[in-house]
């Protein structure tokens, strides 16, 4: 009979935990669907106000390089790791180092957008993506 209970437990565990990951995964899912719109709302409008474009470089994880990319857009914060393209896809620009990105360049895939960026850092700051977003449409051509 123990035996059996201590089965009953472990598989109740095992469903709970499952149905546990399966919300995070719907909840993540619907951030990044969220994000993604307001995302696509900031290029539309950035380029309804000629926000003026730039070629977007990837920045090595180590700092000691920046890379160039195929990408045309807008930075979005200030030290020019994130960034919307003209397209409206948010793209995180960090990469490994390498020979090959300094000869041929980086080629940074589209990343799903968080709704609060920085949540989780070490250093405790996070702004929501919205805000961030707004900030950069006012700075317009003046964005550093």
């Amino acid at each position: 009979m123990r035996v059996d209970e201590g089965r009953e437990w472990r598989e109740r565990q095992r469903r709970a935990a499952r149905l546990h990951a399966e919300a995070a995964e719907r909840e993540r899912t619907a951030e990044h669907a969220a994000a993604a719109e307001l995302v696509a709302r900031f290029a539309a409008e950035a380029v309804r106000r000629g926000l003026r474009t730039t070629r977007l470089t990837a920045a090595a994880y180590d700092g000691r390089a920046r890379y160039r990319t195929g990408l045309t857009g807008w930075y979005v914060d200030r030290a020019h790791t994130r960034a919307v393209d003209t397209s409206g896809r948010f793209y995180l620009l960090i990469v490994p180092a390498s020979l090959r990105a300094r000869l041929a360049g980086a080629q940074p895939e589209p990343a799903p957008p968080p709704l609060v960026v920085g949540r989780g850092g070490r250093d405790g700051e996070s702004v929501p993506l919205e805000v961030l977003l707004s900030r950069r449409l006012e700075a317009g051509d003046d964005w550093r």
